[in-house]
């Protein structure tokens, strides 16, 4: 399978994904982040095109439509300066995924601290752990994979770190 770690920084999901077997690409809009990356893809698999892994943001991906059949989104959507920004990266990563490809994304919800978190505006907010994070909740999500033409492939899932954070785990199918 080809996998796309969109916003893959230095390499966090690589050893776990090359270990398996997968056809491995990457993109960061961090230069940094990306050589680390490609540094650590050459030690996992020494034959691996340095192309795999380019420095472009999410939100404007040089990848053709249609390429990958998974794509991931760890720990990525939450940094959106706002929602605009936050559907511009949705739409990219959604071209890319094939027809009955898998989404999955972990991202920060305010779900489990809907009473701890303080708002600054346009789906911004203040953690209790003290950053600064785009939120999304049930509702937003669940019209976001409708919009862009998928569907659930489990519900919804969010793990509350206490008196810190809260991060949902959404995994979709794209149908259209």
């Amino acid at each position: 399978m080809k996998v796309l770690d969109a916003g893959c920084g230095a390499g966090r999901n690589l050893v776990y994904l090359h270990r398996r077997g997968f056809d491995v690409w990457g993109t960061d809009g961090d230069e940094q982040a990306v050589t680390t990356a490609r540094a650590q893809a050459a030690i996992l698999s020494p034959s691996l095109p340095a192309d795999h892994f380019r420095v472009e943001p999410v939100e404007r991906m040089s990848f053709d439509n249609e390429t990958f059949d998974v794509v991931i989104s760890s720990a990525v959507l939450h940094f959106a300066s706002d929602e605009e920004q936050w559907n511009a990266m949705l739409r990219e990563m959604w071209r890319v995924l094939k027809r009955g490809g898998i989404f999955f994304a972990r991202l920060a919800t305010d779900i489990g601290h809907e009473t701890r978190v303080r708002p600054l505006g346009n789906r911004r907010f203040i953690m209790p752990d003290g950053h600064e994070r785009f939120l999304v909740d049930e509702a937003f999500i669940v019209e976001a994979t409708r919009r862009v033409g998928g569907t659930l492939v489990d519900p919804l899932k969010t793990s509350v770190v206490q008196n810190m954070r809260s991060m949902m785990t959404w995994v979709a199918r794209r149908t259209m």
